[in-house]
């Protein structure tokens, strides 16, 4: 059976790309790796992806009017609350897709129709299956983009009979983060020592909680400031939460991206030494 971990963060920039990357390298030859960042993805910059196949992938529905039927009668624009059409403009970025404009038009003359939402890449990578999105500029569908992204990967998982799914999640606590999250076997909450990190990490278990999805955290760049170090160290322990990991600061990381590779692919360094302790940890929570 394919178990699913994903790698999530309260916001960007605490190293969940890195840490993702990391843990791709360590469960090679037994994963597909999946971005689920759609938003603003950037794993393939370390995967450097040979793209095999590309789906188109329709959600957004938009309005499209029928210029010989329109009367100018200009309704559609008094009544449209996101000032995406008038009787002369019509602004698709701004359209919401709700179909008020096609109830209140009597010459018939819009209609919604789908369009391109992202594009579905698959690729092949130096860790094995990769698969991830191009979203359409100004897309707001990225919930059901990620969603689509994981069933693919899952698919993938099992008719090569692989054992994980590795997802870099979305950030935050939003729609991209639920889809990034429901229904995986762990997630794995990347935090920093700050006093920012503390609130984020208690939003982000939240939702998992609510989920009902087992977590994990990992303390990143934990050495830059002990005191919150110990206090998130304490709070994971007072709630029963698994401390995966505590990943010291090093130059290493910048100059990996730099590079374009995954921590482990870098010269003998204490932080590639620390994703293999915290793979061990996954691994164990995931038998349990």
């Amino acid at each position: 059976m394919v178990k699913q971990i994903t790698i999530i963060s309260g916001k960007g920039g605490t190293g969940k790309t890195t840490v993702a990357a990391g843990i791709a390298y360590l469960a090679k030859g037994s994963a597909v790796m999946a971005d689920a960042d759609v938003d603003a993805p950037d794993l393939h910059l370390i995967l450097h992806p040979e793209i095999i196949s590309t789906t188109d992938l329709n959600i957004s529905k938009k309005v499209v009017r029928n210029e010989d039927l329109c009367k100018k009668c200009n309704l559609c624009g008094e009544h449209c609350q996101f000032d995406a059409i008038t009787a002369d403009t019509y602004d698709r970025y701004r359209c919401e897709g709700c179909g008020l404009c096609i109830r209140v038009c009597p010459e018939k003359a819009l209609t919604l129709e789908a369009f391109l939402s992202a594009r579905i890449l698959i690729s092949n990578t130096r860790f094995g299956s990769f698969v991830h999105a191009n979203m359409e500029i100004g897309e707001g569908s990225s919930g059901r983009i990620v969603d689509t992204v994981r069933k693919e990967a899952r698919k993938i998982a099992e008719e090569k009979n692989l054992t994980y799914v590795i997802v870099d999640g979305s950030p935050g606590i939003g729609c991209p983060v639920i889809a990034s999250i429901t229904g995986v076997d762990l997630a794995l909450i990347v935090v920093e020592p700050t006093l920012s990190g503390i609130h984020d990490l208690k939003r982000i278990l939240d939702v998992t909680i609510h989920f009902n999805v087992k977590a994990l955290v990992c303390i990143n760049k934990s050495d830059l400031n002990e005191r919150i170090t110990q206090e998130i160290e304490k709070f994971c322990k007072e709630n029963g939460i698994v401390l995966a990991g505590k990943i010291p600061y090093d130059t290493i990381v910048p100059q990996s991206i730099i590079a374009r590779k995954s921590i482990l692919e870098m010269p003998k360094n204490c932080v590639a030494e620390e994703l293999k302790e915290i793979w061990k940890i996954i691994i164990e929570n995931l038998s349990k």
